[in-house]
């Protein structure tokens, strides 16, 4: 049905584009960003390096665009747990979790996708390339959950939603950095560890959701 809103023209383009894409997620898989060049590309689909020009400006532009589509698939993966019909303890800690491993799954674009974030240009408004973005929507998805925990009693009534919704992202985003550079942790040559890589993500989860909580066992 899609299709029939596009012209021939226009479906190839996006054909080519989508082709573009897979091969140099696949070339970045292996050699990282340093080895992404328009002309590696180029060999690796028998594309001449101007046949990709007319699809992407530049190795910039196409390496933000692999950056927006390897968010998109962590936002697909969170917003799915989000919507699930569990309890909101649950969920909550599901959807740090499922951030984390989601990003692990390919370690290499996920720090990629952090690499070269600067300030917008004086001229563009401030946040604007930030909120039309897929982690941007992942950040929404965030403060939602935080909102829901305010409102349904589970979250202390003190916290502010957006900065209780940032400590969260910095904190998942520590550990998959932290697993994306160091592959065995939590073990390590002079940190061993009785605890999984597994059973620790949940473990990390369950620490930041709990220190949101509201209870008795909570300290003044």
């Amino acid at each position: 049905m899609e299709d029939e809103l596009h012209t021939p023209a226009e479906r190839r383009r996006i054909r080519v584009r989508g082709a573009i894409l897979e091969a140099a997620e696949r070339v970045f898989a292996v050699e990282g960003e340093a080895g992404l060049s328009i002309r590696r590309i180029a060999d690796e689909i028998d594309y001449s390096p101007a046949a990709i020009y007319k699809y992407f400006g530049s190795k910039d532009e196409l390496i933000d665009e692999l950056k927006e589509a390897f968010f998109g698939r962590i936002l697909e993966s969170v917003n799915l747990i989000a919507d699930r019909a569990e309890p909101f303890p649950t969920r909550a800690r599901r959807c740090v979790s499922t951030y984390v491993r989601k990003a692990l799954e390919k370690p290499h674009h996920y720090v990629a996708a952090f690499s070269g974030v600067a300030p917008p240009a004086p001229t563009v408004p401030e946040g604007c390339e930030f909120s039309d973005s897929n982690r941007a929507q992942a950040f929404a998805i965030l403060t939602e959950m935080v909102g829901e925990g305010l409102d349904n009693g589970c979250f202390r009534p003190e916290l502010v939603r957006d900065t209780a919704a940032k400590s969260i992202w910095a904190s998942m985003h520590g550990l998959a950095m932290m697993i994306a550079h160091f592959n065995d942790f939590p073990s390590m040559a002079t940190m061993p560890s009785a605890m999984s890589q597994d059973d620790f993500i949940d473990f990390h989860a369950d620490l930041i959701i709990r220190s949101l909580e509201s209870g008795p066992t909570k300290r003044d």
